[in-house]
């Protein structure tokens, strides 16, 4: 039987839950308005973020969504160390990975969790 790896995303904004799940906070940038202390975060992987070039080209514009992700996905297959941080995590238990973005259904996190679970279930852990 495969194992299940439990990855969610939310909002650095969002209200953290009271489960025990490692929280990642998945930005290049640190998130404004909010200190360190109060998110709550087990570990900051900024570069597992999409490249500042790519941000600025995206820019959140949901018209472009197909090409960042496809670009994105370039960079996170090129992005050996920091996805392999990413999924060590994964591997020790239920991970949330945090954004900071507005728009919950076009940004790097969601493309970010999808590779983390098609790279697991297609490894043997």
């Amino acid at each position: 039987m495969a194992k299940q790896f439990d990855i969610d995303i939310a909002r650095v904004h969002d209200e953290a839950s009271d489960t025990d799940r490692t929280r990642l906070l998945v930005d290049r940038i640190w998130p404004r308005g909010i200190s360190k202390a109060d998110l709550g975060h087990d570990d900051w992987i900024k570069d597992i973020a999409p490249t500042t070039e790519l941000r600025k080209w995206f820019d959140h514009d949901p018209d472009k969504w197909g090409e960042f992700r496809n670009r994105y996905l370039q960079e996170l297959a090129d992005n050996t160390d920091a996805v392999e941080r990413c999924l060590a995590w994964c591997r020790a238990g239920p991970v949330t990975l945090l954004f900071a973005a507005k728009d919950r259904d076009h940004n790097q996190a969601v493309v970010l969790r999808d590779y983390l679970r098609q790279r697991l279930k297609g490894s043997k852990s």
